[in-house]
């Protein structure tokens, strides 16, 4: 029976760990998984991005795609087939990280703990600029959100936004 140098092991184990880490790690900043089916691109973007599905936690998401008769005061009822699929991606998808540890009120991912963090300091009259609309326009600011990255270092100032708020934004 052969025997293993323990160091040879822990250095062999130590590389392979850190070689999967790296790999899971690339597209850290992009949260739209790479294998995001076409249905959802199509049904969902045709009214806002198609969010990537680990903002919300999967009770959010099965909840969401059980009323889409009544979705946010908008009629996006779905075939049956289409529904079960998104479903089944939706919550294999879903964050399980401990910022979406929790449905926000409503299921609304601008209503989460982490979004109202990370936007605290957007005055409320820079969600009603033409450019921008609403909290849930998130393209408005950031060039990566059709991808699914949020990097606050590709941010961009929406047109309209007066110096004063340009300068706090800065800040």
């Amino acid at each position: 029976m052969k025997t293993v140098n323990p160091l040879k092991f822990m250095l062999m184990s130590s590389a392979l760990c850190l070689t999967a880490m790296s790999s899971a790690m690339a597209d850290s900043d992009q949260l739209m998984p790479i294998q995001t089916p076409q249905s959802y691109r199509q049904e969902c973007a045709a009214c806002h991005i198609a969010y990537p599905p680990g903002l919300l936690p999967q009770s959010s998401w099965r909840q969401m795609m059980g009323n889409l008769e009544d979705h946010y005061g908008t009629d996006a009822s779905l075939d049956d087939e289409t529904v079960k699929q998104l479903t089944l991606w939706l919550e294999s998808q879903a964050g399980t990280y401990k910022r979406v540890a929790e449905a926000p009120p409503e299921n609304r991912i601008t209503r989460s703990k982490w979004f109202v963090r990370k936007h605290r300091e957007i005055r409320p009259d820079v969600w009603r600029l033409d450019s921008v609309k609403s909290a849930a326009n998130c393209a408005a600011c950031h060039t990566g959100a059709e991808r699914g990255s949020f990097d606050d270092d590709n941010l961009k100032f929406p047109a309209g936004l007066d110096s004063r708020s340009r300068r706090a934004w800065n800040d």
